[in-house]
């Protein structure tokens, strides 16, 4: 297991990140996962034994449970909290009421002290903000993360799920009021869904923020056990079909990946992560299981190298179609490279 540092700060985290959100299971999120304490432990147990330091839950994830059972977990093993680092989430829905939801001052304050109850932990190493709020102003958004984390709560904040403008617009009043900025970006990014390079990325590089990277197998459709000519009956595609997937391009992909595979002898899978991990823009790469087995293949994938012949390949058959501005910026920039 490598480590990287995680956007331009001193914290080191591990290429891969235990996901959670198959922890639990309430309410919707049964159709993702519903795995019991005892084997939350055995998942958890596994991945630090192999290297991980790093775990991301959410408040939403199973309306709280799944930061509980990650808590629990951490205590049940005995592990050092000090050695590991808890990421979770602020933003989604945890109640009734008009002020249950959203990035208002009120509703950040309060989730994160809930978090810090449901882990049963005295600070959260990484909080982001799981999508945007259209209603709250970013300014008042930013002051309640600030305030956190100058009372020693939170040590790092990120973002999830935001386009690139509106990243830069929060870098940029950070900047200007001294406040706590973000470090970091969690965003879905797959070799069947590179729409990350078009914008993100390059601020990510220009901004020096992590990369996160969640479903990095397409919600499984890079699992191995869809192709062209076969279907599946079992699975989370069946039962919650997400994300969106251009299935033509994805079966042309797979065909590339599964032609890999076989040559190196590991599962598609692994093919799928390991691209994700020779991505120099990706810091580390969330992975969640329900069983011990599909945990460890994805955790094989630190061990796969692709050659550059093999990696132009599969960037061939997934590369993105021209767009504007994309193409003239290229196009212009041509004779400006370094």
């Amino acid at each position: 297991m490598k480590y990287k540092l995680l956007g331009n700060t001193g914290l080191k985290v591990s290429e891969l990140c235990l996901g959670t959100m198959t922890f639990g299971g309430r309410d919707w999120w049964t159709a993702i996962g519903t795995l019991p304490q005892d084997e939350v432990n055995a998942i958890v147990k596994q991945s630090v034994d192999a290297g991980i330091n790093f775990i991301d839950t959410a408040n939403v994830y199973s309306i709280g449970l799944s930061e509980e059972m990650t808590g629990k977990s951490i205590r049940d093993l005995g592990l050092n909290r000090d050695d590991l680092v808890i990421a979770t989430k602020v933003r989604g829905m945890m109640g009734e009421g008009p002020n249950q939801s959203g990035l208002s001052r009120k509703h950040i304050l309060q989730q994160a002290d809930e978090s810090l109850k449901r882990l049963n932990m005295d600070y959260i190493d990484l909080y982001q903000i799981h999508g945007f709020d259209p209603l709250t102003p970013i300014e008042e958004t930013l002051e309640a993360l600030d305030l956190l984390v100058k009372s020693g709560k939170v040590r790092y904040i990120g973002c999830s799920n935001l386009a690139a403008w509106q990243i830069m617009k929060a870098l940029g009043i950070s900047a200007q009021n001294h406040l706590a900025k973000f470090v970091s970006l969690q965003a879905y990014y797959t070799i069947a869904g590179r729409d990350l390079e078009r914008e993100l990325a390059p601020l990510l590089r220009d901004q020096k923020l992590g990369l996160m990277v969640w479903s990095p197998l397409a919600g499984g459709f890079l699992s191995g056990k869809y192709t062209r000519n076969t279907s599946t009956e079992s699975g989370r595609r069946v039962n919650f079909d997400f994300p969106p997937v251009n299935k033509e391009k994805a079966y042309d992909i797979i065909d590339v990946m599964q032609e890999i595979a076989t040559s190196k002898g590991v599962t598609v899978a692994q093919i799928a992560l390991a691209w994700l991990l020779h991505q120099t823009v990706v810091t580390t790469v969330i992975i969640g299981a329900k069983r011990p087995e599909q945990l460890q293949d994805n955790l094989k994938s630190t061990e796969v190298v692709l050659s550059t012949e093999e990696l132009s390949k599969l960037d061939e058959v997934s590369k993105l179609s021209p767009e504007y501005p994309g193409w003239m910026i290229e196009r212009q920039g041509s004779d400006r490279k370094a």
